[in-house]
C-alpha cells in the first residue's frame, strides 16, 4: 500500500532562466509572464489533487508558482533546506564563453565523484545534501500524504538522488524543465522513493 506521495515541481520560468543567467541560492528573482503561466497551467491541471501541505524554499520564485494554491487554503511551509545550490561566483552573471566552461567542466567534475568541490564561493553538492536531509527528515516526520514541492533545477535533481537512494552524482540523470512535474511514491516497506512519472510537461501543452 502506498503510504506517501510527492509531486515534485520545479518553479515557472524566469527572465533569468530565458537568457540562460545562472540563478542560485543567491539570486531571489520573480517569474516572468511565462513562468506565471506555466503556474496556472499547472493548477488548472492538478487542483483537484487534495494536497495536505504545500513545501517551497525560501526563494520568490517558488512561492509564485504555488501561488494559485492559496485560494485552496492549503497549508504551505518555508524550507530554506530546500534552496538551490549556491553557484559563487557565476551567479546573477550574463553568461561568457569563460562561465560556460567554467559551469560545464565543474558539473562534468560532479558527475565524476567531486562531490566536495565548488565553484568560487559556491556550495558544494556534499553540502547541499546534508541540508536536503534535514528538509527530508521534516517533510518525513509529517506523516501526511499527498504534498507538493517546489524547488529548483540543481537542487531538485540533488533531492531526486535522495528521495530514490541513488548516488549524488548520478544527478544529471533526472532531467527537469521550469515547472516539470515528477511523482513520487513509497509505501512502510520501502527505503526509498520510486518515481512514477517523471519531468512530465503535459499540463503546459496550451501554453
Amino acid at each position: 500500500m502506498v503510504t506517501k506521495t510527492i509531486y515534485l515541481i520545479r518553479h515557472g520560468q524566469t527572465d533569468y532562466n530565458k537568457q540562460g543567467i545562472v540563478q542560485g541560492s543567491g539570486v531571489d528573482t520573480n517569474l516572468n509572464e511565462i513562468g506565471q503561466l506555466q503556474a496556472k497551467a499547472f493548477f488548472q491541471s492538478y487542483h483537484h489533487i487534495p494536497f495536505e501541505i504545500i513545501y517551497t524554499s525560501s526563494l520568490k520564485r517558488t512561492h509564485q508558482t504555488v501561488e494559485p494554491f492559496k485560494e485552496k487554503n492549503i497549508p504551505t511551509e518555508i524550507l530554506p533546506e530546500l534552496n538551490e545550490i549556491n553557484w559563487g561566483e557565476l551567479e546573477g552573471k550574463i553568461p561568457s564563453e569563460f562561465s560556460k566552461k567554467q559551469f560545464y567542466q565543474q558539473v562534468t567534475r560532479w558527475r565524476e565523484g567531486y562531490l566536495n568541490e565548488s565553484v568560487n564561493g559556491g556550495e558544494t553538492p556534499l553540502q547541499m545534501h546534508e541540508r536536503q536531509k534535514k528538509g527530508l527528515q521534516i517533510i518525513e516526520n509529517n506523516n501526511i500524504s499527498p504534498i507538493l514541492i517546489c524547488m529548483h533545477g540543481r537542487a531538485m535533481r540533488g533531492f531526486l538522488c535522495l528521495l530514490t537512494g541513488q548516488a549524488l552524482s548520478k544527478m544529471d540523470d533526472f532531467p527537469h524543465d521550469n515547472l516539470c512535474l515528477y511523482i513520487l511514491e513509497k509505501s512502510n516497506s520501502d527505503l526509498h522513493y520510486s518515481i512514477k512519472i517523471k519531468n512530465s510537461l503535459d499540463h503546459l501543452q496550451h501554453i
